[in-house]
């Protein structure tokens, strides 16, 4: 059975889990030759999402409850979240090394994202969308909180269309691999500031 420990040294080692379906026990670490990233701090923002946000209602909450956004992730009819994966990801995050972010609006859960943190590496994981918007909100209110907080490798493993929407890009492995080994060099922490208001998020250019 894989350790909470072992996990983080794949990661290290520029490598992730996954399992193959919510029913098998068994985990696969992968490392894909071509590796999806986002900007840290300067995510591409759709100008219907920034009149979404100037309406009114959203919130963000850094780890308001963790395990919610997991399951959430989890629940659909495919998933690479098993359950021995949902309890190291629970470990990482009872000893500091895994995050939630929650996008509510008007009090409701609207969706989320969460992942592990090493260094000045966020590795995003999966991300859940409850409502219209949720998990783009979530993607633009933690890149800009990851910059504040002194991070520069934000980690999305592979590359969907939606994030390319976004501003994200594929890069090779070696080149992953290098920018993974600067960003653990440094000290970030992701609760070195406060989560930016809606105010601040719409008031970026």
């Amino acid at each position: 059975m894989l350790t909470p420990a072992q996990l983080l040294t794949g990661y290290a080692r520029g490598v992730f889990p996954m399992a193959e379906s919510a029913d098998d026990d068994r985990l696969y670490w992968f490392d894909p030759p071509m590796r999806g990233v986002l900007p840290v701090g300067g995510v591409h923002v759709a100008r219907s999402l920034r009149r979404d946000l100037r309406r009114g209602g959203w919130s963000a909450h850094l780890d308001g409850d963790f395990a919610t956004v997991v399951a959430a992730c989890a629940d659909r009819e495919t998933t690479w979240i098993n359950a021995p994966l949902a309890d190291l990801y629970q470990a990482l995050h009872g000893a500091g090394h895994a995050h939630a972010i929650e996008i509510r609006h008007d009090g409701a859960f609207a969706g989320g994202l969460f992942g592990v943190t090493l260094g000045g590496a966020f590795f995003g994981e999966s991300m859940v969308s409850a409502r219209e918007n949720g998990s783009r909100m979530a993607l633009w209110w933690l890149s800009t909180h990851l910059k504040r907080c002194g991070f520069t490798l934000f980690d999305t493993q592979f590359l969907t269309p939606h994030l390319a929407r976004m501003g994200g890009i594929e890069i090779p492995r070696k080149t992953y691999h290098t920018r993974l080994t600067a960003a653990l060099r440094r000290k970030a922490d992701i609760r070195a500031a406060p989560m930016p208001s809606a105010e601040m998020l719409a008031a970026q250019p």
